[in-house]
């Protein structure tokens, strides 16, 4: 499915000029220079043709002959383009010169010997030169120092197109792809993509590039390297036939989604994931932002239709910039296992569906914010991230688990849920994120009925909440603002009791409401709240505890870990109810 849906959306892409998708037996390569001969073959310059970003210059993307540069130590010349070595037998600091001069000696070999089938002037120009080329003489051209790791290609002086754009070199290459498809030596079999019978593929390629983590040099999603991945005979990828078209077009429609500054992709956690719809549809640039709202852009017209998009994801309403609901929609997210990638997820429903999921998602998040700075909608790199004191150790499968939630609308991972209250527990702090991950979790699996709650939670507080556990959590919030209100040179009750009450509130809650009165006897007039009469701040402390003491019948020895999450939403809605500069609120109501 992955590969018939990645080759359908290559065969879209073939269609609209303007993205310039390489055709079968092409590829798309970053050119950074180019070789110009006279129409003699003689050499005028080698240019550095890379274009600028700012101050980096960055390599020009053209389509070429050929697929990519295959890995390996063997001798492998492209056609009219190539990198240094090959092209002019030069390379900085060559450890390996001897190397170096068998490449040029190869790509010069392949290039006469089809001079005569190609019979074009610009071509026999290209040939003529490699002919006289003598690759001491690179040295004698710095700009080769500086790209000597970069491809290049040939152009002819006052031409206005490469070499390998000349008409009658394209009609050669396509003769030779022909044959090729006729050779006897091709494995022939129905290709599983595409239900054609053709050549088969025996490696899929172009490789995959883009993948945070995987190799640089491409990765691949089918490959087989050993005897206990293959059957009946049948060696490397022919275990999984798919023909030499379908692998490159899948490969290279997914090149395409992961290309650097790609607005259909995203990062969470190690997964490269890559957004895309069987019809052109403005939803394809904009969703991946809904899963990484926070991510920079200095467009402020992008920022303002993207923050338009969201809001309107989040208050229940279908962009209408998306067209059709009904529009299939593709998330695949990858990431890297040595040569290969894995599938971390793959989820194909329609952008209606989607949207309804993503509110859910917005919706189950939705929690009153602690500071002004909070983020409006939390990508999920954010949710991530709090499970975990450093990145690295963010289990790998937790960010797939998490898509899956989110697109599917089913219950949010365990894993998730356990490593917030984990990281609650370990450094006493309830911010903003750690809430809202809490306060989506119970709710969802309150709403799939897979532990009931009673009661939904809400964005703010509420005091009508049936769970004990919760109100013994807003409990804590007041005695913990009374004792900064009384000590606030003090040790906070936070920092010595605050895991210990969430998890055994037993334990604790009688000494702490004892302490209580201590700290209400030592209120004096604050600075802070516009309240003198201290009797009167007394009163107000006093009228909440009992207020919320009366809805805890009692304190439970132990907090499963729901009464846990409970307990945190409360502390967290209370805190939020009890900051407000200037006032000391003295009901709920």
């Amino acid at each position: 499915m992955i590969l018939q849906a990645l080759n359908s959306y290559y065969e879209r892409l073939e269609q609209d000029r303007a993205i310039g998708i390489a055709p079968f037996g092409f590829s798309r390569q970053q050119i950074a220079f180019c070789v110009t001969l006279n129409a003699d073959g003689s050499l005028h310059a080698i240019d550095d043709i890379r274009e600028r970003n700012g101050k980096k210059a960055v390599p020009r993307s053209l389509v070429v002959l050929g697929n990519a540069k295959p890995s390996g130590s063997g001798i492998n010349p492209g056609f009219l383009w190539d990198n240094p070595a090959y092209m002019l037998g030069y390379k900085s600091d060559d450890m390996k010169p001897e190397r170096t001069r068998d490449s040029f000696v190869a790509f010069r070999k392949r290039h006469l010997d089809a001079e005569a089938a190609i019979d074009d002037p610009e071509f026999s120009a290209v040939c003529r030169f490699l002919e006289k080329w003598n690759p001491a003489e690179a040295e004698r051209h710095p700009s080769l120092v500086e790209i000597s790791t970069g491809f290049g290609v040939f152009r002819i002086r006052a031409a206005d197109h490469y070499v390998h754009e000349q008409k009658s070199v394209r009609q050669w290459w396509q003769q030779q792809l022909t044959d090729a498809e006729a050779d006897a030596d091709s494995t022939i079999g129905q290709c599983l993509v595409t239900g054609e019978v053709g050549p088969l593929a025996r490696l899929h390629e172009p490789k995959i590039k883009g993948v945070w983590g995987a190799q640089s040099s491409g990765a691949a999603i089918v490959s087989f390297n050993l005897d206990a991945f293959e059957s009946y005979g049948k060696e490397q990828s022919l275990n999984s036939p798919v023909s030499e078209q379908a692998a490159f077009q899948y490969c290279t429609a997914l090149n395409h989604l992961l290309r650097s500054n790609s607005p259909q992709r995203v990062q969470i956690g190690d997964a490269s994931t890559v957004f895309w719809t069987e019809r052109p549809t403005a939803a394809e640039n904009l969703l991946p932002w809904v899963f990484e709202p926070n991510k920079d852009t200095e467009n402020e017209a992008l920022k303002n239709r993207i923050q338009t998009v969201l809001r309107s994801i989040a208050s229940g309403s279908y962009p209408g910039e998306f067209g059709n609901p009904g529009t299939p929609f593709y998330v695949l997210g990858l990431s890297p296992n040595a040569a290969r990638l894995s599938v971390r997820f793959w989820w194909v429903s329609n952008l209606g569906e989607l949207i309804e999921k993503i509110f859910q998602h917005f919706d189950d998040l939705r929690i009153e914010h602690s500071k002004e700075r909070d983020p409006e909608f939390l990508a999920v790199w954010q949710l991530l991230r709090e499970t975990a004191r450093d990145s690295k150790d963010i289990p790998p499968l937790l960010s797939g688990a998490i898509m899956r939630a989110v697109v599917t609308g089913c219950a949010y991972p365990e894993a998730l849920y356990g490593s917030v209250l984990r990281r609650i527990h370990a450094d006493r702090q309830l911010d903003y994120s750690r809430a809202a991950i809490v306060k989506a979790h119970l709710n969802r699996r309150n709403r799939l009925g897979i532990r009931q709650l009673g009661k939904k939670l809400y964005v703010s507080l509420d005091s009508s909440q049936p769970n004990a556990s919760y109100h013994i959590g807003r409990l804590f919030a007041v005695l913990e603002q009374l004792q900064k209100d009384s000590l606030p040179a003090a040790t906070g009750i936070r920092d010595r009791y605050f895991g210990t009450a969430m998890a055994s509130p037993a334990l604790v809650f009688p000494h702490i409401l004892n302490n209580s009165h201590h700290h209400l006897a030592k209120l004096t007039r604050s600075k802070e709240l516009a309240i003198d009469d201290v009797s009167g701040r007394r009163h107000r402390y006093v009228s909440l505890i009992t207020d919320i003491c009366h809805r805890i019948e009692e304190f439970p020895p132990f907090h499963d870990q729901t009464e846990q999450g409970l307990f945190a939403v409360g502390y967290y809605h209370e805190q939020r109810w009890l900051y407000t500069p200037g006032e000391l609120k003295s009901d709920h109501s």
